[in-house]
C-alpha cells in the first residue's frame, strides 16, 4: 500500500481543519480509471443525426440521435468483424453497419443480420446509459446497474435563466488527476495566471479545507481587497477594495466546480451588492493520459453584457489554456526525464493529496485491488522530514 507523501510543516496562516490523512494509496496516472461515475460524453449540440464517434475512459463510443431526440450511445465496434459503427449509417433509429449490413438498435440488440435468416443471440454490441441534463449529456461507462441518474452531479445553473454562461472546450495531454489536481492548487494562481484570476494577497488569504462524503472542499476569504481582473472587470470593480468568498470543490471523477461571492460594501445604494459566479469545469478520461475537457463561466447578474460575456470568454480561454499547457509541459517533463518520478508534498498541497486519496479509494473498490502503481511517496528530505509530515497530517 502506498505511503503517506511526506508534507512540509503547515504555515501558521493556513487552517486546515479536515482530519489526518487516513490509511490508504494515493491515485497517481497509472490509477486505474474509475468507471461507476457519470461522466460527460459531449454537449447536447454535439449528437445529432449523425453519427459521432469518441473516446471515453479507453473506449470507441458512437453516439447519435434518436427520432425522439435520445442519446443513444454504443460501443464503435461491430461484434462481427470490428468495423466502426460510426462509419455506418442511420436507418431510423437502428445503426447500420457498414460492412456487412448488421443492424443495432439503441439499446445495442442486433435486430437484423442479412447474412443470416436467424440473429444469433450473441450478436449484440455493448450500449451505455446517457442522460442529458442542461447543455451536457451525461454516460456511465461501468457497471450498468449502478448507473442512477441521481447520481449526476447538479449544474443547474447551466440552463437556468437567472445565469448567463460562456463556455467552451479543450483537448490536453494529461491525466485526470493531475487536472483535479491542478484546480484544487489555488496558490499556483498569482504566479500562471497573474493578474487576470491570482493575486498575492489571494495566495496569502487563509482557508479551510473539509471533506464531505467523496468531495473535497476549499473555503477560502479575503476581505477589503481589490479583485482580480477575472471578477473586476465583469462587476465594474476593478481597484476597488471587495470582500471576496470562494468554495472549490471536487466534486466527482468528473466535476470540479468554483463559486464565487464578490461583495461590494461600498455600492451606490447604500446596501452591499453581492455578484456571484459559478466555474464549472467538468473531464472525461479519452485515456489515462487523455483528457476531454470543458469549462463554463457563468455569472448572476448584467445578463444582457455581451461585452461581458466577451471578456469573461477571452479571459477565461486564456487562463485555461495556461493550465492546459502547464499540464502537458508537467508530462513531456515526467516523460522524458530518465530519473524516477517523484513529487515534493508541501502544507498547501493537502487539498489534492485528499483528492487523489479518494480517487484511489474508488479505484480500488471497482477493481478489487491496488489501484496505482506508483510504490511510494517521496523519502524525507531535512526540509520536508517525517516530523513534519506527522505534524502535518495530524493537524485539525
Amino acid at each position: 500500500m502506498t505511503a503517506t507523501p511526506a508534507i512540509a510543516r503547515a504555515e501558521s496562516l493556513h487552517d486546515y481543519d479536515v482530519p489526518g490523512f487516513t490509511p490508504g494509496g494515493f491515485a497517481d496516472h497509472a490509477t486505474p480509471l474509475v468507471r461507476d461515475c457519470w461522466y460527460v460524453a459531449a454537449t447536447g449540440g454535439e449528437v445529432t443525426r449523425e453519427i459521432m464517434s469518441r473516446r471515453l475512459l479507453g473506449v470507441d463510443v458512437a453516439l447519435y440521435r434518436t427520432l425522439a431526440g435520445n442519446v443513444a450511445a454504443v460501443r464503435n465496434r461491430c461484434p462481427h468483424r470490428s468495423f466502426p459503427l460510426a462509419k455506418g449509417k442511420l436507418v431510423g433509429d437502428i445503426l447500420m453497419c457498414g460492412y456487412h449490413g448488421m443492424q443495432f438498435d439503441p439499446a445495442g440488440r442486433c435486430v437484423n443480420m442479412p447474412a443470416m435468416p436467424i440473429v444469433p443471440t450473441n450478436a449484440s454490441v455493448r450500449s451505455f446509459p446517457t442522460a442529458e441534463r442542461g447543455p451536457l449529456v451525461w454516460i456511465w461507462m461501468g457497471d450498468p446497474e449502478r448507473a442512477d441518474e441521481q447520481l449526476i452531479p447538479d449544474t443547474g445553473w447551466l440552463s437556468d435563466p437567472a445565469w448567463k454562461s460562456v463556455g467552451d472546450t479543450f483537448h490536453l495531454r494529461s491525466d485526470y488527476v493531475s487536472m483535479h489536481e491542478n484546480l484544487l492548487d489555488q496558490t499556483h494562481f498569482p504566479f500562471l495566471h497573474p493578474g487576470a484570476i491570482g493575486t498575492p494577497e489571494y495566495a496569502r488569504s487563509r482557508l479551510k479545507v473539509r471533506v464531505e462524503g467523496n468531495a473535497v472542499v476549499i473555503d477560502r476569504e479575503l476581505r477589503n481587497s481589490p479583485p482580480p481582473a477575472v471578477y473586476g472587470v465583469p462587476t465594474g470593480l476593478m481597484g476597488q477594495p471587495v470582500d471576496r468568498f470562494s468554495d472549490a470543490r471536487f466534486v466527482s471523477p468528473a466535476l470540479h466546480t468554483a463559486y464565487a461571492r464578490i461583495v461590494d460594501n461600498a455600492d451606490a445604494s447604500g446596501t452591499p451588492r453581492t455578484y456571484r459566479f459559478n466555474i464549472t469545469h467538468v473531464f472525461t478520461p479519452e485515456t489515462n493520459g487523455s483528457i476531454h475537457y470543458w469549462w463554463f463561466n457563468s455569472r448572476n447578474f448584467n445578463l444582457d453584457d455581451t461585452a461581458a460575456d466577451d471578456w469573461l470568454y477571452a479571459a477565461s480561454t486564456k487562463a485555461y489554456q495556461e493550465d492546459v499547457d502547464a499540464l502537458e509541459w508537467i508530462l513531456s517533463t515526467v516523460q522524458s526525464d530518465t530519473e524516477p518520478q517523484f513529487d515534493l508534498n508541501f502544507a498547501p498541497d493537502k487539498p489534492g493529496l485528499l483528492m487523489r486519496q479518494i480517487l484511489y479509494r474508488l479505484a480500488a473498490q471497482e477493481t478489487g485491488a491496488t489501484a496505482s502503481t506508483h510504490a511510494d511517496a517521496p523519502a524525507a528530505t531535512p526540509d520536508c522530514d517525517a516530523a513534519a509530515a506527522a505534524a502535518c497530517a495530524r493537524k485539525a
